[in-house]
């Protein structure tokens, strides 16, 4: 088996990668995207704004449906930012099974649509996501996108 260590870049300071968690209950959605965006402004990223606004809703959303929909069975929910000299990704990690699907939906409906709009605003960033298993049988959902647009 090999093993690989990413040698940091020295002239990019705001490299590196953040883990916390937090409850799974409705105080943790507005905590957590106060807690990326502070890390962003701590660190120095060179966030352009539209995709700090549309990274900062994928939290909430991210958050949103794991406090939703897997509670019960994930007490606690874990939230990672990885950020590159040209990237940034977040995800939200949960012990729940189930892996959902950005299904469409009837647009007479009020909810329902929080995968829809995650893949929406990484699309047009130019980035991707993907719901994973893990190895314990819960599931992270992360959204990669470049941290200036059009990149």
């Amino acid at each position: 088996m090999e093993s690989r260590e990413r040698v940091p870049d020295h002239s990019v300071p705001y490299e590196g990668v953040w883990r916390f968690t937090a409850p799974s209950t409705d105080a943790s959605v507005p905590q957590a995207r106060h807690a990326v965006r502070d890390l962003l402004r701590r660190q120095g990223v060179p966030v352009e704004d539209a995709v700090l606004h549309g990274l900062l809703l994928i939290v909430s959303e991210l958050v949103t449906n794991a406090v939703k929909h897997a509670a019960l069975l994930s007490p606690e929910l874990a939230v990672e930012v990885a950020i590159g000299a040209e990237w940034i990704r977040v995800s939200v990690e949960d012990n729940h099974p189930y892996r959902p699907t950005a299904l469409v939906t009837d647009h007479g409906q009020t909810g329902g649509r929080g995968l829809l709009l995650v893949r929406e605003i990484t699309a047009e960033a130019g980035g991707s996501c993907a719901v994973e298993h893990t190895a314990g049988g819960g599931k992270v959902i992360w959204a990669a996108m470049p941290l200036k647009a059009g990149l």
